[in-house]
C-alpha cells in the first residue's frame, strides 16, 4: 500500500508545529515516519560533524552505527552529493555500511538548513527496491517541512 504523502505532510507540520527544537522534532519525525511509511525496519537521522562525518541522531527501529566516516556508504554519498540517494538491493552498493542485516534497500534524504548541509535522513527497508520516486518526492517533501521547523 503506497502512502498518502500529502496527508502525512499536513500530519507531520501539526505533530510538529510550534517546537522549534532540532532532536524534539528530529525524535518526532523518525518516529512518526517509522510507523506511518509501511515496510521500514530503520528511520533517522545522521548529523554533519566538523570534517564531515556523520554522527547518529534521534531514529525508530534497531540500534545503528554511531558515526559514518566522511563520505562513506549511502548516507555519506547522499550527504556529500547533496542529492537523494535510493539503492534497491544494498547487497549490490559496494560501499554499503551494514547496521542492520535485515535491511534490503535504503534511501537517503540530505538535509540542508540556511544553504548548509546539517545531515542525512536515512531510511532501510527489509524489501528489495522498497522506494519509489514517489516515495522520493514525499520523503524529501516530509524533510522540507521538518527543516522548517527547525530554520
Amino acid at each position: 500500500m503506497e502512502p498518502d504523502y500529502d496527508l502525512l505532510c499536513e500530519q507531520l507540520r501539526a505533530l510538529l508545529s510550534g517546537e522549534p527544537d532540532f532532536i524534539a522534532n528530529a525524535a518526532n519525525c523518525a518516529a512518526f515516519i517509522y510507523h506511518e511509511v509501511p515496510d521500514l525496519n530503520w528511520a533517522g537521522f545522521y548529523v554533519a560533524q566538523p570534517g564531515g562525518e556523520l554522527l547518529l541522531g534521534p531514529f525508530a527501529g534497531r540500534p545503528a552505527c554511531t558515526r559514518l566516516p566522511s563520505g562513506r556508504g549511502v548516507c555519506g554519498a547522499a550527504f556529500t552529493r547533496g542529492t537523494t540517494v535510493i539503492v534497491d538491493d544494498v547487497s549490490t552498493y559496494s560501499d554499503h555500511i551494514v547496521c542492520d542485516s535485515a535491511s534490503a534497500s535504503e534511501i537517503a534524504i540530505p538535509l540542508r538548513l540556511g544553504g548548509e548541509r546539517r545531515g542525512v535522513f536515512d531510511i532501510d527497508s527489509p524489501r528489495l527496491a522498497r522506494f519509489s520516486s514517489r516515495d522520493r518526492v514525499g520523503l524529501e517533501a516530509l524533510m522540507g517541512i521538518f527543516v522548517e521547523t527547525i530554520g
